[in-house]
This record gives C-alpha cells, sequence and structure tokens, in this order.
C-alpha cells in the first residue's frame, strides 16, 4: 500500500459517514493526539498507525480500505477506551473491514479473513464453536492442513478438545424459574463447553461453596463472538440477543459468564438493545422475541464479588494459599471496552487481586495485567501472537510471581498451551481463579482438574504445601 497522502475533505457520503451510520462514531471529532497509537500494542507491526487510520477517514481516503492495520487489531479496546473523545477505534477497524470486503477489496492478511469466515460457519452449522472443527475448516481454507498440529496433539493428550461436535439448536420454550430473583442465570461460553472444562468446573463449583445458584439457560448458542461479526454482522447480533431475551423470559435479572469475550459481547448488545428500541425490535423479530430491558450482565468475577464478599470468601477458606505469589491477569475485556465493562480501574483493576488475597495468596505488581494475549491472531499471525505472549509471561516472571492467574478461558488456553514453543527459560503455570478458589475451599481434584494443564501446576503447588 502507498503512503497516504493529503486529498480533498470527505464528501457527504464518504468513509466518515459510512462509520457514523455503522458505529455512531464520528471521526472528525479526532484531534490527533495519539493516544490511541501510544497505546496499541501492535501500533509497531502496523502499515497505517490507529491514529493514521482515523485521519484517512477524515480524508477520505479510500486506500485505508487496503491495509495491513484493519485487518490486524487484535480487539483489545486499548485504543477506544484511552481516547479522549470516546471514539470507538476498534469498531471503526471492524468497519472497515466489513466495507472493504463489500467492495470486493481482498484483505491485506487473508488468514484473518479465513478464520472470521470458518468461525461463522461452525457456529452456524452446530450452534456452538467445536474447535477441531473449526481449526480443520481453517486449515483447509489456507491450504495448510496440518497448521498447529502440535497444539492440537497437546490439547487432545489433555483431554482438551471434544472429538464430536454437538449440534445445538435454539430453546422453542423458555420456562420461568422459580425463586428467580436468588438465582444467577450462567452462560459457559463454547470454550466451557469443551476445551476449559476445568474454568467450567471449578466455577460452578466454587459458587455453590458460597451459595450462589447459577442456573444454566437451555440450548444456549455462541455469544457472537467478534469473528462472527467480522463475517456475518447480522448473526452476530443475534446470537448474544437471543441469550439475553431467553434469560429475560426465564424471570432472571441477572446473566453472567466466565469468559470475557462472552461477557462483552452479551453485554455490548443487551445495553445496545436496551437504548436502541428500533434494534431491540429489528433483530427481536429475527429471533422471534423483541427484548423488554432489565437484564443486568457481569461477568463471574462481579457476580462473586458482589454476591458472596470478600469477608465471605476469606471465611470459606479451608486451606489458604499462603507463599503463593500470583500475577493476576485481567487481559482485554474484563475491564474493556470502558463504557461496556463499567470498570471501575479498566487501566489497572485490583478485583482479582482482591480476592486472591482473600484465598490467602499473595498478588504481586506487574505492568501487563491488562495486555492483549493475542486473541486468535495465535493462529492467523503466530509470530504476532507469541510476541505478544512473550512479553506477558516475561513480566510476570520479572515480578517474582510464581504463576499466573486468569479468568478468560482463551488468554488461558493461549499462555497455557502455547508457552512451551516461545522458548523461555522457564515454563510458568497458568490457572483459572476459580481452581484456586476450589483448591483453598478444600473442594478436592474433581473441582480443580489440575491435571488438564499443559504447565503442570501441581509441583509448584506441592513445593508450597499446598496439596494433599
Amino acid at each position: 500500500m502507498q503512503a497516504l497522502t493529503v486529498a480533498q475533505p470527505a464528501a457527504a457520503d464518504g468513509l466518515a459517514q459510512y462509520i457514523r451510520r455503522e458505529t455512531g462514531d464520528n471521526v472528525f471529532l479526532c484531534y490527533q493526539c495519539v493516544k490511541c497509537t501510544s497505546g496499541c500494542p501492535l501500533a509497531e507491526r502496523f502499515d497505517l498507525t490507529p491514529t493514521q487510520v482515523i485521519r484517512s477517514l477524515q480524508w477520505d481516503d479510500a486506500r485505508v480500505l487496503e491495509s495491513k492495520a484493519i485487518w490486524q487489531c487484535a480487539s483489545c479496546y486499548t485504543c477506544s477506551t484511552r481516547c479522549p473523545v470516546e471514539i470507538d477505534v476498534t469498531g471503526v477497524m471492524r468497519a472497515l473491514c466489513l466495507e472493504s470486503k463489500r467492495r470486493g477489496i481482498p484483505p491485506a492478511l487473508p488468514d484473518v479473513d479465513r478464520f472470521n469466515t470458518a468461525f461463522a460457519f461452525v457456529v452456524k452449522l452446530f450452534g456452538r464453536i467445536h474447535e477441531m472443527s473449526l481449526v480443520a475448516l481453517f486449515n483447509l481454507l489456507r491450504r495448510k492442513p496440518l497448521g498447529d498440529w502440535r497444539t492440537g496433539v497437546e490439547m487432545l493428550k489433555r483431554r482438551r478438545l471434544r472429538l464430536l461436535p454437538r449440534f445445538v439448536r435454539p430453546a422453542k420454550r423458555v420456562e420461568r424459574v422459580d425463586g428467580a430473583t436468588q438465582k444467577v442465570a450462567y452462560f459457559p461460553g463454547c470454550s466451557g463447553d469443551s476445551h476449559t472444562e476445568e474454568y467450567d468446573r471449578s466455577a460452578r463449583a466454587s459458587a455453590e461453596a458460597l451459595g450462589i445458584e447459577l442456573v444454566e439457560p437451555p440450548n444456549w448458542t455462541c455469544c457472537g463472538a467478534s469473528h462472527v461479526e467480522g463475517a456475518d454482522p447480522e448473526l452476530a447480533h443475534q446470537l448474544p440477543l437471543r441469550t439475553v431475551s431467553n434469560v429475560e423470559r426465564m424471570g432472571l435479572d441477572t446473566l453472567t459468564s466466565p469468559c470475557s469475550e462472552c461477557f462483552v459481547r452479551l453485554k455490548s448488545t443487551e445495553q445496545r438493545a436496551a437504548r436502541d428500541p428500533q434494534f431491540a425490535e429489528k433483530v427481536g423479530a429475527q429471533i422471534g422475541h423483541t427484548y423488554g430491558g432489565g437484564v443486568k450482565v457481569q461477568h463471574l468475577l462481579s457476580v462473586v464479588l458482589e454476591r458472596a464478599g470478600l469477608a465471605k470468601i476469606e471465611a470459606r477458606v479451608e486451606k489458604p494459599l499462603e507463599g503463593l505469589k500470583v500475577a493476576c491477569y485481567y487481559g482485554c475485556l474484563m475491564t474493556r471496552p470502558s463504557k461496556v465493562a463499567e470498570a471501575e480501574h479498566p487501566e489497572y483493576p485490583m478485583a482479582m487481586d482482591a480476592l486472591l488475597r482473600a484465598l490467602g495468596a499473595e498478588p504481586v505488581d506487574w505492568e501487563s495485567k491488562t495486555e492483549c494475549c493475542g486473541n486468535s491472531l495465535t493462529l492467523t499471525q503466530p509470530s504476532v501472537g507469541e510476541d505478544m505472549m512473550r512479553k506477558i509471561l516475561e513480566d510476570a516472571s520479572e515480578s517474582g510471581a510464581d504463576a499466573i492467574v486468569a479468568m478468560c478461558p482463551l488468554c488461558h488456553t493461549n499462555l497455557d498451551v502455547r508457552q512451551g514453543a516461545l522458548g523461555l527459560d522457564q515454563e510458568r503455570p497458568i490457572f483459572y481463579a476459580t481452581q484456586l478458589m476450589a483448591l483453598a475451599f478444600g473442594l478436592g481434584p474433581k473441582a480443580t482438574l489440575l491435571d488438564k494443564h499443559s504447565v503442570d501446576p501441581r509441583p509448584l503447588l506441592a513445593s508450597k504445601g499446598l496439596l494433599d
């Protein structure tokens, strides 16, 4: 792609107006403060920085649709969170990808588009993501049938892949739940239904130990992850709003998920439907029920802290995690985009630190707690993803942490399963916070499933006297 040159201001029907219609963002508010670029973890790899992308829209330079940057964006929302005029730069990038496809412009990074296409196809076919089918189709589309086979073998060894898919279709009838005000709708997400069984099981067991009753919506389907939006925006709206609407029909007022991607997709769609009746009616006609509002979407961490409280959590501990130094890793989507996640401190959150401290562990201070793990770039742009993961792991090591604690299945999978390929001096265990809760609560190995990890955490726990 040629370097951008100053042309003419955007015409009335130019790219800036397209972005305004699609995302609601006015790119002319940008005064080039460069905060989006300075915070972007991939800016040095982009052909156009986020700042230049926005400037190109202001000048209606359509060559931005040929850029690599719009496809390489990891959707970490750092740019959107830091923008002083609240432009959702991540949403702008995604809208530009869709517009480039509408105009027949070949994607600058074809593998990203292929992955999105494969993801949406598998969701339409099965209702949920089946990882083996997704990777097989993605590899066929890029003509590399054995791509990433080592990771697949490792996950099979750990019994982390479901060999056969489940065919799930949306529930036709949804029954109201008795005693709904005391219960929380629980959305496991496609990962919890397959390769992160240890997270799902420890989450359910820990919630039960704290007196939090989780109710799984019937026949739930994929949350409509950002990859679906990259291939089929209409389906990406239908999937999460169907789940939220079903929770409303169940009579429950709170919906939670242990997956950060699911949390953001469900919450952002619920927020849009609540403030935009036309959107709610349009999508409602497609899914057969118009959402009326009133469902509160929260990450599982927020539900645990609000419903139980630190005092109750600390009182429930039977085996304090004394001597265990942990780096609490929030990743991107637990706290960003900040207007959606409603996090008190999106740049340096402390909620998980407080939870681990209540369990008896020692959280460390470190820089990478909200850095992006690479998302699916670990598949579509492996060298990029590996650099992002390496930075996080090395920072945790330099902070003196014995292990990293996460509450997102994709972050955990990237840092745990792919850690061996990074050539680090020392491998570091990656826990789910719920596993450490179950361990501290004395719930036993069936609730923690520590044997499923690629980096075995049991030697570390044994050295600290935390295993029976």
